[in-house]
């Protein structure tokens, strides 16, 4: 039996936050993605709701307070060891938070927090996480239907 079917996923959530057709992403500190951007977020601690670990997880990450709002996607990030073996699975279930308030100010979990429009995500040069550029793309649509629509 291999190690990786010991291993159970872990459920996490990542805050998207939209303004001006920018969203706001957290150089991550710790593994693993480590020295990459991403969206805000943690795992979901016992007996808190998806909502509430988004506001929670952006809060810390940001310093910023929001509305948690849509839950709108889920994404499988899979952490490999060099030879390739499993050693964590995330789940990361995506929440539209609106209306931030406050100023941004890196937590302990990020090295840095800035907003980003989506050609700069595309940008090679920037070390992004898994699926970030997509999740992005989508948040920005929900967030601001009648600017895509042009």
């Amino acid at each position: 039996m291999s190690a990786s079917r010991d291993i159970q996923p872990i459920v996490a959530t990542i805050s998207a936050v939209v303004q001006a057709q920018a969203v706001l992403l957290v150089r991550r500190a710790n593994p693993p993605d480590a020295g990459r951007w991403g969206f805000p977020g943690g795992k979901i601690e016992t007996g808190e709701t998806i909502r509430q670990a988004a506001v929670r997880e952006l809060y810390e990450e940001t310093g910023f307070r929001a509305t948690a709002g849509r839950i709108f996607t889920a994404v499988d990030v899979f952490d490999r060891d060099q030879g390739n073996e499993l050693r964590r699975h995330f789940v990361l279930i995506a929440v539209l938070c609106h209306d931030p308030l406050g100023t941004v100010a890196p937590g302990s979990d990020a090295l840095d927090a800035c907003w980003f429009q989506p050609s700069e995500m595309e940008d090679t040069s920037l070390a992004t996480s898994f699926q970030v550029v997509e999740v992005a793309r989508e948040a920005i649509a929900l967030a601001l239907p009648s600017s895509m629509e042009r």
